[in-house]
């Protein structure tokens, strides 16, 4: 069976991951599909990482909050619960696994993808919390299936809105069981105890997350609001502690890792080669494009859909701009990128150079991270199932009894069909919701662009912080 299910996922990712020429390399076409429109909505928006950063940090802080609004959670819950998401292996085995393949100059690129996914996260949400829906129990349904329903039906294309949202639907189940968070945390425990118990690891972080995911959006907004500043602290504290040991190679470390991302002699394609396996990490890290997190950012208390689409421009500046760039510092300053290391294993050997019992640390960091992204994904999930099979009692049940089932399957696979299995799915979301953001792309300046100028003017009313 489990042959069969690996032969089945080579194939999907040959299809997926087809590839063009590009510069003298083959590019894979998807990685374009993502990349171009982060370019241009970064300055279609005007450059919104610099104009808008101040408004969103104030917006998620709770500086414009009113308990009237409609949402079902604060904004600092929906950035939470969205970050619950993205914060995680991502930013560990994701970073690690990007060097294994291309080098330390994908880490470079990392870096140069997150501050570009800043507008289109920014863009993307804009149009969730625009197109949001409220069912009759009160609970708020959002995410690119229903911007793709809702405003093409108010552009007299009701069909193609329902269509292409089922499409998007449809990815997004494949892509919202993170498999790799349950692959590589079981690697890291499995290390450090000695032991080889996968099965019932994966069976234990189903259990564990069940009991959140049975709880909806409330729920999870208040459990996400305890784990992820907890969680994030230990990591990056660990990580400047590995860092601050080897400071004397901080040069070195930069050097490298900057000159490689302009020769990348670490993979077959040269610099393009490794900018591409640094897109490909730095989208799944962020997941800008891909329209996930706009189902989280959907449930914020807010009138001003520009506001959500500014607190979202945070996502990637914490996520990828700053963890994966840790993590991606770590590695190089301690040297064990070059050892033969090809996944999480090369952040824990960073981690034991300094001292023999760090490794446990991260064991303890990467289950908090894998959890935090399996309880988050497995309501992304719940919107998707949700909006193909309506929101009734049973469906919802139905739905994350089999997500919480399918969750071992990720502790037993090889991890190079892991990827590919969720890579695979994961980038099939991005191209209805890519269309999406092109189709709508003027009324995003408006939202954005006006809500800024608004928010600037003398007559913009007073903030008022009110708790939580």
């Amino acid at each position: 069976m489990i042959e069969t299910l690996s032969h089945s996922i080579d194939a999907l990712a040959a299809i997926v991951f087809w590839k063009i020429p590009f510069f003298g390399t083959q590019i894979e076409a998807i990685v374009l599909w993502l990349a171009l429109p982060m370019l241009l909505f970064t300055f279609w928006l005007g450059v919104p990482q610099i104009t808008g950063i101040k408004l969103g940090w104030k917006a998620m802080r709770g500086h414009f909050a009113d308990p009237d609004h409609p949402g079902e959670m604060s904004q600092f819950a929906a950035l939470s619960t969205a970050l619950s998401g993205t914060l995680g292996l991502g930013n560990i085995a994701g970073v690690a696994i990007a060097i294994a393949i291309g080098g330390p100059g994908a880490a470079f690129w990392q870096f140069v993808i997150g501050v570009f996914a800043m507008a289109l996260k920014a863009a993307e949400v804009t149009l969730g919390l625009k197109y949001r829906e409220i069912d009759k129990s009160g609970v708020m349904r959002g995410g690119p299936m229903y911007v793709l329903k809702n405003g093409l039906k108010a552009r007299g294309w009701p069909k193609i809105g329902l269509v292409l949202g089922a499409f998007y639907a449809v990815f997004a189940l494949g892509g919202a069981i993170p498999l790799v968070q349950v692959n590589q945390s079981y690697a890291q425990v499995s290390a450090v105890a000695g032991a080889d118990f996968s099965l019932a690891y994966g069976i234990g972080m189903a259990i564990a997350v069940s009991l959140v995911v049975v709880g909806g959006a409330r729920w999870l907004g208040k459990v996400t609001v305890l784990l992820v500043p907890g969680m994030s602290i230990l990591y990056m504290a660990a990580a400047l502690a590995v860092i601050g040991y080897h400071w004397a190679d901080l040069p070195a470390a930069f050097a490298t890792i900057v000159s490689d991302a302009f020769t990348g002699q670490a993979v077959a394609g040269g610099a393009i080669g490794t900018f591409v396996v640094g897109m490909r990490r730095a989208v799944y890290s962020c997941e800008a494009g891909v329209g996930s997190a706009v189902m989280a950012h959907s449930a914020a208390r807010t009138k001003e859909p520009a506001s959500e689409g500014l607190v979202a421009l945070l996502e990637p500046l914490f996520d990828t701009v700053i963890m994966c760039s840790l993590t991606a510092l770590m590695i190089v300053v301690s040297g064990v990128w070059d050892d033969g290391f090809k996944d999480i294993a090369m952040a824990s050997a960073a981690f034991a150079g300094v001292f023999a019992w760090f490794p446990y640390v991260l064991a303890v960091a990467v289950v908090l991270f894998a959890y935090a992204t399996l309880i988050a994904w497995g309501y992304y999930g719940g919107q998707a199932w949700a909006y193909l099979f309506g929101p009734s009692r049973t469906a919802t049940y139905t739905y994350r009894v089999l997500y919480c089932v399918a969750l071992p399957i990720g502790a037993v696979l090889d991890i190079s069909r892991v990827i590919n299995l969720v890579d695979s799915a994961f980038f099939l979301m991005a191209a209805p919701n890519v269309i999406a953001l092109y189709l709508f792309a003027p009324e995003v300046r408006r939202e954005i662009r006006g809500y800024i100028a608004r928010m600037r003017s003398p007559a913009a009313v007073a903030p008022v912080r009110l708790p939580g």
